[in-house]
């Protein structure tokens, strides 16, 4: 069986290794990196699957390195692991193209169950759906939206999932706690916080077509209105 490489960026010696070694005993080939720059070194020479990224680190934090890998790659997952856990911090992390967003102390079921959820994700992004509304056309395997003729917008890895949903489930109420466990792990405020914001991008992503909405379903969640 072919194991997934995953890029573990964490600054503490021994909680790096713990971790190292639990996914190891998983079938996942894990290269620990002590610094940002390590990782990034490491990520431009090797092909992960993953990355698990530390946010405090010497030399280059992990929300520059999201940064840095999203500039030329803006798909592969990226799991932030912290201490910090104010809203601001979680949704930054989201915006620069975070995937997941896990507070320390976690428990390594947790870390492995996010890292199954979003292999599993690409994996479907992968396929070949082009999804029509309105008078736009979305690549989904590619995270692409176009409006007519013009050029296509490049949508993140979250951007992307979110609309999947959204369009899948049109003309009804996108459960808010079901999208919210399945994109971000988890339906806590943070994560609710983050939602907000991403569904706000989408908006402005797809104002120049009057005929489609997004509107907010106190209580329940959001509906694609085409």
């Amino acid at each position: 069986m072919n194991k997934t490489t995953i890029i573990l960026a964490e600054d503490e010696p021994a909680l790096g290794q713990i971790i190292k070694e639990s996914l190891e005993t998983r079938n996942f080939d894990v290269l620990l990196c002590e610094n940002g720059e390590k990782a990034f070194e490491v990520y431009k020479a090797e092909s992960p699957e993953l990355l698990v990224l530390d946010v405090m680190m010497p030399k280059k934090d992990g929300f520059t390195l999201a940064k840095d890998i999203r500039a030329i790659d803006d798909t592969i997952p990226i799991i932030f692991l912290t201490a910090k856990s104010q809203t601001q911090d979680v949704v930054e992390g989201f915006t620069i193209g975070g995937n997941d967003y896990l507070k320390k102390p976690f428990s390594m079921e947790e870390l492995i169950v996010r890292i199954n959820n979003l292999l599993n994700r690409t994996k479907l992004q992968k396929t070949s759906d082009i999804l029509k509304i309105g008078n736009f056309t979305f690549n989904f395997p590619k995270q692409l939206l176009q409006y007519n003729n013009e050029d296509a917008v490049q949508l993140t890895h979250r951007e992307a999932h979110l609309l999947f949903h959204l369009i899948k489930n049109k003309n009804q109420v996108l459960d808010r706690s079901l999208i919210l466990n399945k994109l971000w792990g988890s339906d806590d405020f943070f994560n609710a916080r983050s939602m907000d914001v991403f569904i706000t991008k989408l908006r402005k992503k797809l104002i120049k077509d009057e005929t489609i909405q997004i509107i907010n379903v106190r209580g329940f969640g959001y509906k694609l209105i085409c």
